[in-house]
């Protein structure tokens, strides 16, 4: 079996559904205006990530992930007894809360070195794609269990943004309506939530804890410049995210080449990277910047 199938393959079919995933969550944060929760999520997740495995004492994947999840409720929770005690805007009690958790997390880190746990803690920050293998190719039942861990959380959550379009667009843009009509705009957006913990979770060991931030914005906010069609920005942003993906693995590996190093790029960094270029892209150039920028400007006038 080609080398391709068994180190390039997997990484690129990991980087995909990760890509593609948090493209798909993302569009829903971009439209509610609520992008700083998905990097209040990302971020909380890490002490979540870090207990489970200092708990279980090595990388399993079932103690890390349920620790995790419990991260993710612990700060939705906090999130919102901060706010309401505060009495201070959303956003600045994700930045309050996030910040304390993700401090946290990385002192976490620190302990699980002083205990001699060996968990890398480059890959939970910034991923290792370059370590997903598929040594057993083309036994598809031997996949990386990361690529498994990823399709099933893609398939659950389009399945949800499928069977549920009506409520969640509704819920989206006029939370008071669906309320009027029984369709529970809280509880969808609780439900939304933990997807989005889902990916961010799902996604760690390929792209890490931090860089899944630029997947879950970046896309959605570059389809948001390119279109003002719902169904249209849902399917640019996917495709966009899947475009970054495979752009920033081969960047990873071809720009060093190109320059004459020997050495090669973090893939999920280009990847980000990619990401950021699509929305700076748009941005200039994209057909909806000028309405952006319009708004902005009346902004400014008041």
């Amino acid at each position: 079996m080609s080398l391709f199938w068994q180190v390039d393959f997997p990484a690129l079919l990991a980087a995909g559904l990760a890509s593609g995933l948090c493209a798909l969550l993302g569009n829903f944060l971009v439209l509610r205006r609520e992008s700083l929760l998905g990097d209040a999520i990302a971020h909380a997740v890490l002490p979540g990530i870090v207990g489970g495995f200092m708990l279980a004492g090595a990388l399993a994947a079932s103690a890390m992930l349920a620790g995790a999840l419990a991260a993710a409720l612990i700060a939705a929770g906090a999130i919102e007894v901060v706010r309401r005690l505060g009495r201070i805007e959303p956003g600045a009690a994700m930045g309050a809360v996030f910040t304390v958790m993700f401090a946290a997390g990385v002192f976490m880190l620190e302990q699980a070195a002083a205990r001699n746990l060996h968990i890398d803690a480059d890959c939970v920050l910034y991923g290792q794609l370059e370590d997903i293998l598929w040594l057993d190719a083309p036994d598809i039942w031997a996949l990386p269990r990361e690529v498994w861990t990823l399709a099933s959380v893609f398939a659950a959550a389009a399945a949800a943004v499928l069977l549920l379009a009506k409520e969640i667009r509704l819920a989206v843009f006029d939370p008071a309506f669906a309320a009027a009509l029984g369709f529970r705009p809280g509880l969808i957006h609780l439900g939304f939530v933990l997807f989005v913990a889902a990916a961010t979770i799902a996604s760690f060991e390929a792209v890490g804890s931090i860089l899944v931030i630029a997947m879950l914005i970046c896309p959605p906010a570059a389809a948001r410049l390119m279109t003002d069609n719902y169904r249209t920005q849902i399917l640019l942003s996917v495709a966009l995210g899947l475009g970054s993906a495979f752009a920033g693995y081969a960047l990873a590996g071809v720009a060093p080449a190109l320059l004459g190093a020997s050495w090669s790029l973090n893939a999920a960094g280009c990847i980000a990277v990619v990401s950021g270029l699509a929305v700076a892209a748009a941005a200039l150039s994209g057909p909806r910047r000028f309405s952006f920028a319009g708004a902005a400007a009346s902004l400014d006038r008041g």
